[in-house]
């Protein structure tokens, strides 16, 4: 397979959030813990199933669900930020990630609508 800079990413991003929920375990945001940790993996799992879909709409759907979950991801690190769990640079380092992620897969999906479209 060729060098898939969304996917890597994806995984980057989850290897992230894991890392910083180890150091956050200590500080008792166990409910934020365990959401984020959910929402960044399953960012990196959609699009991974979204490498070999039943068809384009079946890829459009999953790479949707991995942009609404980045989202949510960027949200509770904005709620750990606010609730000084994490530092701002932490917080922007971690955000700026989603971010780039959610930009790919926004052209990603335009570009899939468009074929399915037309």
């Amino acid at each position: 397979m060729k060098d898939n800079p969304l996917l890597k990413n994806a995984e980057q991003l989850a290897i992230d959030i894991e890392s910083l929920c180890k150091t956050l375990e200590h500080k008792g945001n166990s409910n934020i813990i365990f959401q984020i940790r959910k929402s960044s993996s399953s960012v990196f799992a959609n699009i991974t199933e979204a490498q070999y879909p039943q068809s384009l709409p079946d890829m459009l759907s999953k790479l949707k669900i991995a942009r609404k979950e980045c989202v949510e991801t960027e949200s509770w690190l904005k709620l750990i930020c606010s609730n000084n769990s994490i530092d701002e640079e932490t917080f922007k380092k971690h955000r700026n990630l989603c971010g780039r992620i959610q930009r790919m897969l926004t052209s990603s999906c335009i570009t899939i609508e468009k074929k399915i479209g037309g």
